[in-house]
């Protein structure tokens, strides 16, 4: 399955630092740094862990090891811009970055439920198996539940989560449609399985 362009879909970095660091970058856009300094790693970590915001220590070392690897492995690059250290991610690292985001998606559960249902039908052609097969399995992650072929329900607010796996996947509203409803027949089986009464 994961081969050519689609194989950023089904590989995560390993280490939870690597997987952060790309986060960071395609958040911030890119990081910049004074060129000159000696103190480049520390200030880099610095500028990491603000971001970060996370209780947990880690030592420069382990930062520095992290940061290379994805240098060597082409997902970031580094440029001098006027004096100054300019990181930023390339097409990989977005790609890998993408899929980090991807795969931390989850949708959150109201204290009580609204009684509506998030029914999500797709009709993603052949010649893109790869991205369809992809496209299930992370609905089936996020706790769908199949109503009928291409047919999935789920009963809390997914809207955000849908536009952005259609985003990653480059598919359109015609591929991936999200329909909203107040009652669908026969619900008891998928109001047990969700828990919802």
């Amino acid at each position: 399955m994961g081969i050519g362009k689609y194989k950023y879909y089904f590989r995560k970095p390993r280490s939870a630092i690597a997987r952060d660091v790309l986060k960071w970058l395609l958040i911030a856009g890119s990081v910049m740094i004074a060129g000159q300094s000696p103190r480049f790693v520390p200030d880099l970590v610095k500028e990491f862990g603000k971001w970060r915001k996370k209780k947990q220590k880690f030592k420069n070392k382990v930062f520095y090891n992290t940061f290379h690897r994805l240098l060597r492995d082409g997902s970031i690059e580094i440029s001098t811009i006027n004096h100054q250290i300019h990181i930023a991610l390339t097409e990989k690292g977005k790609e890998k970055a993408n899929w980090c985001q991807i795969d931390d998606l989850k949708i959150g559960q109201p204290k009580k439920w609204d009684k509506k249902w998030r029914i999500v039908i797709f009709d993603i052609s052949q010649p893109q198996l790869i991205k369809r097969d992809a496209f299930r399995g992370k609905l089936q992650e996020l706790g769908f539940r199949q109503l009928q072929k291409s047919v999935w329900l789920h009963p809390f607010s997914c809207r955000d989560e849908i536009e952005l796996l259609r985003d990653f996947f480059g598919l359109g509203k015609k591929d991936i449609r999200l329909v909203v409803a107040q009652e669908i027949e026969d619900d008891t089986a998928f109001k047990r399985a969700f828990k919802v009464f």
